[in-house]
């Protein structure tokens, strides 16, 4: 196996960067390293930690152009999306600045005159993750900057695909002054680090955003050691359209959670399910809006879609549109490819499918691409069932203008986090995660520094 990584252009399929991978000494020695700092950090007071978050977050910001701009020539995306998921990863540093200085203990009054009971929190350890390529920026600022916050030290690895935003951020961190042992970054292939980190000794958390999958084989690798895990991994996201909702204000909503990353995001609308009485003009608004989406370089300014991010992936979604269409679906808009194997550069065209039956495989497995299957419904119970039918439960998103509507599908929906009238309800400020094979935890908000702290009670005898 080849001891670099290829970082190419998803757009042009041209060579970025070749970056070295670490070997598995290097890996377990990073892995020491980050154990024995965490005797230090975890002594280095939580308003000394938040002034350090703080200072990193505002040398991010001194280089969001530049890092956008990485991300963009690595991932694909749109600049601007680029631009605003710098702002979003510098979010969670600024939330878990805060948080550091409100891990609070507690008391609890005692059965008994003689006692007194003290409850106090304390980091877990090391944490080692494991983040994907979609999301570069945000889904590791989303683990490190609450890890540290909680006095852990932290080791990440990046997605082959993705390496560069990650190891920038890393040097920036240095550049605020958070020690190198502390906050560290590994290169390697996924099949061998998830082994590595699972195994070690020195590692006391696993964090990972990916597929359902390698989820559960980690999860599974991490019992003989008992590690804490947070787990936010595939999603299959329905996105319900009542007969009363807004049309023109869900089909905005709509393309905002679809087609951003060009489709290739965990909580993005994956099944479009839509009233009777509506399907005909929702599916006609939907796909003439998404017929003037500009599809091209991410770096170009007017570019609105960007690539698929590799040949497997592009093939993933190929081959779900066309099984749609032989198992009856009508073409709305879209199926269109811009492909070149040998350059390496994969586009599909934002895609928009009508009449898909329930049983194609893009109704049941999670896509990563800009293609809206479109099926209809008569009943609330009928909607729900459809949207419950996957294994999955990371997202969901309704429109309605009726409260007992929306009461309904909120109370039904079997989903971690749900849109009533928003396809962007993510953000720093509220607890990010699934149900069901979604995942375990919860990212962000206060919920998101639990799992990097361990609970202990003292209690002190005879008063």
């Amino acid at each position: 196996m080849a001891n670099v990584l290829k970082v190419t252009n998803p757009a042009t399929g041209e060579l970025i960067q070749e970056v070295r991978i670490n070997s598995e000494e290097e890996i377990n020695q990073a892995l020491k390293n980050g154990h024995e700092a965490f005797n230090k950090w975890r002594k280095v007071n939580a308003h000394e930690r938040s002034r350090l978050l703080q200072k990193w977050s505002g040398i991010v910001q001194d280089h969001k152009e530049e890092i956008a701009k990485i991300m963009t020539l690595e991932n694909g995306k749109p600049l601007a999306e680029s631009r605003g998921e710098v702002d979003y990863a510098t979010s969670y540093i600024d939330w878990y600045a805060e948080e550091a200085k409100r891990t609070y203990g507690r008391t609890i009054p005692a059965n008994t005159e003689s006692k007194r009971i003290i409850i106090s929190r304390q980091p877990v350890g090391l944490v080692a993750a494991i983040t994907p390529w979609n999301f570069p920026a945000a889904m590791m600022t989303r683990k490190a900057a609450p890890a540290l916050a909680a006095g852990c030290t932290f080791i990440v690895k990046p997605a082959v695909e993705t390496p560069l935003t990650t190891m920038r951020l890393v040097e920036l961190a240095y550049e605020a002054g958070i020690p190198k042992d502390v906050l560290q970054y590994v290169n390697a292939r996924g099949s061998v680090i998830g082994d590595i980190f699972t195994k070690s000794e020195y590692v006391r958390k696993i964090s990972f955003t990916g597929s359902t999958p390698i989820g559960k084989q980690l999860i599974k690798n991490s019992a003989d050691t008992v590690k804490h895990v947070t787990m936010e991994l595939g999603g299959h996201a329905p996105l319900i359209v009542a007969e009363d909702a807004d049309l023109d204000f869900a089909v905005q909503q709509t393309i905002l959670t679809k087609y951003r990353n060009a489709g290739q995001t965990c909580v993005c609308a994956n099944r479009i399910i839509v009233h009777e009485n509506i399907v005909d003009s929702f599916s006609e608004k939907l796909a003439e809006a998404v017929k003037k989406l500009k599809v091209g370089n991410g770096l170009e300014p007017d570019t609105q879609v960007g690539p698929i991010i590799n040949e497997k992936g592009y093939e993933k979604v190929a081959a779900q549109i066309q099984d749609a269409i032989d198992k009856g679906a009508e073409v709305l808009a879209g199926n269109q490819f811009n492909v070149n194997k040998e350059q390496g550069y994969f586009f599909v065209y934002p895609t928009v499918l009508k009449n898909v039956s329930t049983d194609a495989d893009i109704m049941q497995e999670e896509t990563f691409g800009p293609v809206a299957p479109i099926v209809s419904f008569k009943t609330l119970e009928e909607a729900v069932e459809i949207a419950n039918s996957t294994p999955y439960g990371l997202a969901a998103y309704f429109f309605t203008n009726d409260y007992r509507t929306g009461t309904y599908f909120h109370d039904h929906l079997d989903f971690g986090i749900i849109g009533w009238n928003d396809g962007g309800p993510s953000g720093a400020h509220v607890p990010f995660g699934g149900m069901k094979e979604s995942g375990l935890g919860r990212e962000g908000s206060i919920e998101g520094i639990e799992p990097y702290l361990e609970t202990k009670y003292l209690s002190i005898g005879n008063l």
